[in-house]
């Protein structure tokens, strides 16, 4: 039998760690792994073969970091590397019946634009070279691990679906609180890697059992794939100069075999397990019957940060970014405004959106060429989910191929030419998609012709596999100014698809059309709409009836326990009245992430104010604002890095304005140590660092010793930060402190997925920073800023 078919119903071992046996066979710190493919073939082989006989079924191969953007200038060629690491796993699999090869898909090590400088389709390049050469070598499945990313998940998973047919599995590397690197939350997570169609998903690296435990519950409830566990054995610790993990063979096998239990289809092992810890493992799990697929009837959108669920109490979608009857947006759109076109979303959340229509259509541009603009540009400054509204094929599957989530996709009729393009979209990119009860002969005068379309367009989605939760019906209100009967019609479908377990959406105010004082029929019959059912309702949400309407209706239908929601919309009513795009200020402007605003504000405050007097009243403590937020966790990792452009913005509009050069304040020294190539941390470091004035000498990554040293002597520099991302490499991170010390006067930080406090104090650094703000308050404090 193959995986596929296996899946599910029995339950399924991957191998452990092979970073960790290979270093115990001799890896250098520093080696590149998948050198070994060519220089140690034998002891590859052998790792693999110490899994399998203990009763693995599936082996990673030994091309974590066979990237072809992170072998450059490696002197390693990504075809050779994976067609070795292939043949290297198959042999020693030896023909046996249920034992399969992983092709091992790693991070780049960079963030994906707009937080970083790689572009989605050049990762979805450098994935696809590594897919086409794995499988063609033979690789049984795709295995994308170890991701801290979901933009970067879904460049993976595309570049494999598109240049492949084997079975996909994603695990991911969450902190204790469930959240990755670039924020998004489990459930965010499994929702997108779900909708895109992988096989399998779970967790790798980062925790030990313990820790995933904990999340295990939010992603089985989030997702009906099956579940992989693959943790590492505990939290490193460091002991005489190595890394150790401290959950034994014993003790991990009880672990998992609880977690197991709860669900899991596929478990292994990730750092710091051997093949003793898999072989009690399987011992002890091999008779428990795998979760498989489950039931799951959540309907949800997600950002990359943020899932809002349908169905379960009405949720409002802002509906201001669409340019019917918007003259300033249509200027916008035209002109290429994306700041006003960001406001205007901004706005819309702060009042109470909880989605964003997103329509760029409008005649004089390519619309294709603007929702590939401004997709990423709104979810570069929120994490609100969007819906792409559009009856553009090409914007279509251009705005969901960049969303970074599991995007609300507005829309498909039942016309053939519509369900022909738009339903493969839906399915490829698992969107939400919203179905319009029309047809060739336009929208049917009665409730049971637009069930009768709704239930057409439900009954071909299922054949391109489209689960009826991910359809979202939208009953087509047309205005009682033209008959009585048609709020009664709409609120019949919404009523009928209610009954059948289906969601439903609608733009409230077409019911108003060319009437006066319109707010007072769309409130009211937002108010019957929602009585009946209705999931979603497309509404401005800066008209005070309308969100009137909505709080009073939460409140009474006892979706607002102890009428909290409703009392705090009345509270906030004074500020909600005056959310306009005006100008908007330095400090907002930089929290926000906006550069445009923050460059105008810049220039504006010039005209009365001294450089450093603004510096030190806006914009210094809304990086501060920004920095407290990303360490408790309310605000991310893309605001953390927008607000830092925009603070960057503001900064070169201040130096050209005095005519002052680059940064001339005192130098901090950064590097990733010898052997890593691995430099996401580093890189938002050295951005911040250079925000608050520092000039900041990025040696960039793979760094040695001497360099460092060499550096450190020439500049003076009093702090050096230093950075490292494998457990191969701490060693090289601890002779360069060593060195430091010898040699300088200064202070070290130390920052990286492997490190911890006790590590840090272990290898002799001053300050172990768990993320970028921690470096630069360090760094803020020794240097007195």
């Amino acid at each position: 039998m193959n995986f596929k078919e296996l899946l599910g119903k029995q339950m399924l071992f991957f191998d452990g760690a092979t970073g960790t046996q290979l270093q115990a066979r001799g890896l250098q710190p520093g080696e590149l792994p998948e050198s070994w493919n060519f220089t140690h073939p034998d002891i590859v082989e052998a790792v693999h073969r110490s899994y399998l006989d203990v009763g693995s079924n599936i082996v990673k191969s030994n091309t974590f970091g066979a990237n072809p953007l992170k072998l450059a200038g490696s002197g390693l060629d990504c075809k050779e590397t994976i067609e070795a690491a292939v043949a290297i796993a198959k042999k020693a699999c030896g023909g046996r019946e249920n034992k399969f090869v992983a092709l091992n898909l790693g991070p780049t090590g960079k963030l994906l634009a707009p937080y970083g400088d790689l572009p989605f389709e050049k990762a979805v390049e450098a994935y696809g070279e590594m897919v086409r050469y794995g499988a063609a070598a033979g690789a049984d499945l795709i295995l994308i691990e170890t991701m801290s990313d979901t933009y970067e998940i879904k460049a993976a998973v595309l570049a494999s679906k598109e240049n492949c047919d084997l079975p996909i599995c994603v695990t991911m590397t969450f902190d204790e609180d469930g959240k990755l690197l670039t924020g998004a939350t489990v459930e965010a997570a499994a929702l997108m890697c779900e909708g895109l169609g992988v096989d399998a998903i779970g967790f790798n690296c980062g925790l030990g059992p313990v820790q995933v435990g904990k999340l295990f519950p939010q992603m089985l409830e989030a997702t009906s794939l099956p579940l992989i566990i693959n943790p590492n054995a505990g939290l490193p610790v460091q002991r005489d100069g190595k890394t150790c993990f401290d959950v034994g063979p014993e003790e991990y096998a009880e672990l998992m075999y609880e977690l197991a239990g709860k669900g899991a289809s596929i478990v292994g092992g990730c750092c710091g397990t051997t093949p003793e810890h898999i072989a009690q493992m399987i011992a002890k799990c091999k008779t428990l019957q795998p979760g498989g697929t489950r039931d799951c009837r959540l309907t949800a959108v997600s950002s990359y940060g943020k899932a809002v669920h349908l169905g379960e109490g009405p949720v409002i979608i802002g509906e201001r970014i669409n340019p019917t009857g918007k003259k300033r947006l249509k200027e916008a759109l035209v002109n290429g405004d994306l700041d006003y076109v960001c406001r205007l979303g901004l706005e819309q959340i702060g009042v109470g959106a909880q989605i964003l229509d997103v329509n760029v259509g409008t005649p004089g541009i390519d619309e294709a060429a603007m929702a590939a603009k401004a997709v990423p540009a709104l979810q570069a400054i929120t994490d609100t989910p969007l819906q792409i509204d559009t009856s553009n094929y090409e914007a279509m599957e251009r705005a969901l191929r960049l969303y970074n989530g599991k995007p609300m996709l507005n829309s498909v009729n039942g016309k053939e030419d519509s369900l022909q393009h738009v339903l493969p979209l839906a399915k490829k990119y698992g969107a939400v998609l919203v179905a319009l009860c029309l047809d060739d002969s336009g929208i049917p005068a009665t409730a049971a012709g637009r069930i009768a379309v709704a239930e057409k367009i439900i009954a071909r989605a299922a054949e391109y596999g489209i689960e009826s939760r991910n359809i979202v019906v939208d009953p087509l209100a047309l205005t009682i100014s033209t008959g009585a009967e048609n709020a009664a019609i709409a609120c019949e479908v919404i009523r009928t698809m209610k009954a059948r377990g289906i969601n439903t959406v609608m733009g409230v105010s077409n019911i108003s059309f060319g009437l006066p004082g319109r707010d007072a029929v769309n409130s009211t019959f937002f108010s019957m709409a929602m009585a009946a059912g209705l999931s979603c309702g497309i509404i401005n949400p800066q008209s005070k009836p309308m969100m009137d309407a909505y709080y009073g209706y939460r409140a009474l239908a006892g979706y607002d326990e102890g009428c909290k929601e409703y009392v705090q919309h009345y509270a906030d009513a004074p500020k909600a009245a005056a959310t306009t795009v005006s100008e908007m200020g330095l400090y907002d402007a930089i929290v926000k992430g906006l550069q445009g605003p923050a460059r105008q504000a810049a220039a504006k405050a010039l005209e009365s104010e001294k450089p450093l007097d603004i510096i030190n009243k806006y914009m210094i403590p809304a990086l501060d604002f920004v920095g407290h937020g990303f360490e408790k966790k309310t605000l991310f990792l893309p605001q953390l890095l927008m607000s830092a452009d925009a603070a960057k913005a503001a900064f070169e509009v201040i130096r050209e304005a005095v005519g002052v050069g680059e940064t001339q304040g005192e130098t901090v020294i950064i590097a990733t140590v010898h052997g890593d190539i691995h430099d996401i941390g580093k890189n938002i470091v050295k951005v911040l660092l250079e925000n608050y004035g520092y000039r900041v000498l990025d040696l960039g990554k793979d760094v040695p010793v001497e360099a460092v040293v060499e550096a450190a002597k020439k500049t003076d520099a009093k702090v050096v930060g230093l950075s490292a991302l494998m457990t191969t490499t701490v060693g090289a991170m601890e002779e360069t402190i060593a060195a430091l010390h010898n040699e300088c006067d200064c202070q070290v930080v130390v920052g990286g997925a492997v490190l911890t406090q006790e590590y840090a104090d272990t290898i002799g650094a001053e300050h172990y920073a768990p993320n970028a703000v921690s470096a630069v308050n360090y760094v803020n404090e020794i240097l007195g800023k």
